[in-house]
C-alpha cells in the first residue's frame, strides 16, 4: 500500500471488525424480539469469512456492510490519495462478498446483507422474515 499520512493511518487502524454502532443496533433489535444467533462467526467450515449474525440451524447468515467498506450504491465515498489503490481495495471487497454469497447460496445457505445506514427495525424486519419464511434467495 502507497504512503498514507499519520491521521489516515490512526482513523483506519480505528475502524472496529465487529461490534458497530449498526451491528449492536440490530443485535439489540432481534435479541429485543427473541431471536438468537451466533455472533462474529463462520458460517461454515472451509469459508473463512465470517458472517456478523450466524443461525446455523436455520442456514442464515447476516452480514452489516459499511458503505464505505462494501461500496454502497447510496453513499460510497472513494479516497482522493491514493486513489487507485483504494479502487481496487474497494472493488475486491466487492467482488469477496458476492464470491461468499455464491459460496454459501451453493451449500444451501440463506445471505441477509443490510447496510450500515439502515433502519435496525426494518433490518430485523427483514432478518426476522427469512427466518420465518425459510426463503432461500440471498437478499
Amino acid at each position: 500500500m502507497p504512503a498514507t499520512d499519520p491521521a489516515t493511518s490512526a482513523r483506519m487502524r480505528a475502524q472496529r471488525r465487529r461490534d458497530t454502532a449498526p451491528e449492536l443496533a440490530l443485535r439489540r433489535e432481534l435479541h429485543r424480539r427473541g431471536v438468537r444467533y451466533f455472533v462474529d462467526r463462520a458460517p461454515m467450515k472451509g469459508v473463512r469469512r465470517r458472517a456478523d449474525l450466524v443461525f446455523p440451524r436455520r442456514k442464515v447468515a447476516v452480514y452489516v456492510d459499511g458503505c464505505f467498506w462494501h461500496s454502497c450504491p447510496q453513499h460510497a465515498t472513494f479516497p482522493k490519495n491514493n486513489a487507485e489503490w483504494w479502487a481496487e481495495k474497494l472493488a475486491g471487497n466487492v467482488t469477496r462478498d458476492r464470491d461468499t454469497d455464491t459460496r454459501l447460496a451453493d451449500a444451501g445457505w440463506t445471505v441477509v446483507r443490510i447496510w450500515e445506514h439502515e433502519n435496525p427495525v426494518a433490518a430485523a424486519d427483514r432478518v426476522e422474515h427469512v427466518l420465518d419464511d425459510g426463503d432461500a434467495r440471498p437478499r
